[in-house]
């Protein structure tokens, strides 16, 4: 479980109090609210093969960022299609599972 620091007990505390008011204007809050209803409509469904070890990386993600994993599966879906999320040209950070850091190069095999 994520713990809160000071600058998140003070947010937390004028959140609670009331003393925190929204900057958006009429016309912003109109388009996140649109655009919240057209994500939030969920019509299909889609079955799809992971391998285990994937899985478990997946629902550890979505714990700590406390949502259930297919909604971060989905969440990530949505940012790729719509060009919010992109492949990495580099990795940064050694993966898990024991994978080379470096992608193959496939020309010599």
């Amino acid at each position: 479980m994520p713990t809160i620091d000071k600058y998140e007990l003070e947010i937390l505390g004028s959140y609670e109090k009331e003393k925190l008011k929204s900057i958006a204007t009429k016309s912003e809050l109109a388009k996140l609210k649109a655009a919240a209803r057209a994500t939030a409509i969920k019509d299909r469904r889609v079955n799809i093969r992971l391998s285990s070890g994937d899985l478990s990386d997946i629902q550890v993600k979505a714990m700590e960022q406390g949502v259930p994993y297919q909604t971060l599966i989905a969440s990530v879906l949505h940012r790729y299609v719509t060009g919010r999320l992109s492949e990495r040209s580099e990795v940064v950070d050694a993966p898990s599972r024991g994978r080379s850091a470096k992608p193959r190069d496939r020309s010599k095999d």
